[in-house]
């Protein structure tokens, strides 16, 4: 990597609660200015974490909570056969780490996608914060909902849907969440490779190149190596409209 790309990627290394730009989708959002200074006191920033780099593992004993600085990472459990299965991705402002709140070891592995950054949140000071400050205990319960909602949406995603379907409504999850980082929501890039987006949806390799493909020619989307652009959002949606029971259409809306 370049010395320019170092000094950014240091930068945003340093930055706290206070002066972050996902402030207002992770913990902080909700809380005063003194509260917010409160939790960055707690805050811990690791090093970069770099592509294919293991954040912690299935099994290993739960002792914090993770916040995505910068950059991507993927969650995946791995079998007795040693088969591995891809069951989310995480970006920017989005909290790791949850699965392991019930039982105190984690359920999955999380690694990184690309150069990424992550801040740490010692669990034993988060709950303490938590019991002083309770607009933080509000901020973690609309987490932890968020967090369902988004296990709702891979259900919708993954069941009886033919391939088509599954492209499309990963398309349109993943531009949604850009869209709430602020980012656009019809241009972005793909971090994790056809293979982990195979996996992730119960698809061959053959099958996702194909369908990527088939959207590229019909002009609802231009594909670009790992770049995605959205050119007709009304096609991509109404891919997966008829698939969608009346109570789950807010969901592309």
């Amino acid at each position: 990597m370049s010395i320019e790309g170092k000094t950014v990627e240091s930068n945003v290394h340093k930055i706290s609660c206070p002066d972050c730009r996902l402030s207002e989708l992770c913990l902080p959002y909700g809380l005063q200015q003194k509260e917010v200074q409160q939790l960055a006191t707690i805050v811990k920033s690791k090093r970069p974490i770099h592509s294919n780099e293991y954040l912690y593992l299935q099994g290993d004993a739960c002792l914090n909570l993770y916040a995505v600085k910068s950059g991507s990472f993927r969650s995946f459990i791995t079998d007795d056969d040693g088969s591995e299965q891809t069951i989310g991705f995480y970006l920017p402002g989005e909290l790791m780490g949850l699965d392991a709140l019930q039982h105190g070891r984690s359920t999955c592995t999380i690694i990184a996608l690309e150069t990424s950054t992550v801040c740490e949140l010692p669990l034993s000071r988060l709950n303490e914060l938590c019991s002083q400050i309770p607009n933080l205990q509000h901020q973690m319960m609309r987490v932890l909902g968020k967090e369902i909602t988004s296990d709702h949406d891979k259900i919708i995603m993954l069941s009886h849907r033919t391939a088509k379907e599954k492209i499309a409504t990963f398309l349109l999850l993943l531009s949604r969440r850009y869209a709430g980082l602020g980012f656009s929501s019809t241009e972005f890039n793909l971090t994790m490779s056809r293979q982990d987006i195979a996996n992730f949806l119960g698809l061959s390799n053959e099958t996702v190149s194909r369908q990527f493909t088939e959207l590229n020619k019909d002009g609802v989307i231009t594909v670009k190596q790992r770049g995605i652009q959205i050119n007709n959002m009304a096609s991509l949606k109404g891919i997966v409209k008829p698939c969608l029971p009346d109570d789950q259409l807010s969901f592309i809306a």
